[in-house]
């Protein structure tokens, strides 16, 4: 069921790590605020008191043994979560929910880039969330090696970086931005945007497709 018919609007955010996609996602909560109206943030896996003690395990560098099947599991016990606690309540009173990455994320990475069946992540995703679907997704785009770049220093100015994804290989990351090209050319849903340029630039092209979203479903 995509939420295009709740009262509620759900919008989602990609990208690869460092693409700005969260202080994207921060920028228009606050502008959606001011126009009036309820917004709620998610942050995928996290959100969740249960969700955090997920992502700790997830994004632990010590865990490097965790095979891709457990990783994609526990991304979605994360996400079944997020459903229950806070998403389909917050859709049913008629919110605009934000989310910091959702299934797209689990497609590119685990699917794109570790090389699971995308068949498995279709159906853990109809199990988890069940039938809840954003509305619109913004795709940021950043090139590669700047995204990691910009991973890799942020993590280095945190005491407690959450580094394990961060520290996969180029070619992983190659093959997930291709998994996001291609997800791009699949989704109708899919708004991609240059992430490039200073952050009210591409804070104006976010805004651009989030009123264009509007104008046809809203």
């Amino acid at each position: 069921m995509s939420t295009t018919s709740r009262r509620g609007l759900f919008l989602t955010f990609e990208g690869l790590d460092g693409s700005g996609k969260t202080t994207q996602m921060r920028l228009l909560a606050r502008r959606l605020r001011e126009a009036g109206g309820e917004v709620v943030e998610l942050a995928e896996p996290g959100t969740t008191e249960i969700g955090k003690k997920i992502r700790s395990i997830l994004l632990d560098p010590s865990h490097e043994r965790m095979s891709p099947v457990a990783e994609m599991l526990l991304y979605f016990a994360a996400r079944a979560q997020t459903v229950d606690e806070i998403l389909r309540p917050a859709l049913e009173r008629g919110a605009t929910v934000l989310s910091d990455r959702w299934t797209d994320s689990t497609r590119a990475y685990q699917g794109y880039g570790r090389g699971l069946e995308l068949e498995w992540i279709d159906e853990l995703d109809r199990i988890a969330c069940r039938g809840i679907e954003p509305g619109l997704t913004v795709l940021v785009e950043i090139g590669v090696g700047e995204g990691l770049r910009r991973a890799r220093t942020r993590n280095a100015d945190e005491a407690a970086a959450e580094t394990r994804m961060d520290e996969q290989d180029r070619a992983f990351y190659e093959r997930v931005a291709q998994g996001y090209r291609t997800l791009a050319g699949l989704y109708r849903r899919i708004a991609a945007v240059d992430g490039s340029g200073s952050v009210e630039e591409v804070g104006e092209r976010v805004w651009r497709a989030v009123e264009e979203f509007r104008r046809r479903h809203v």
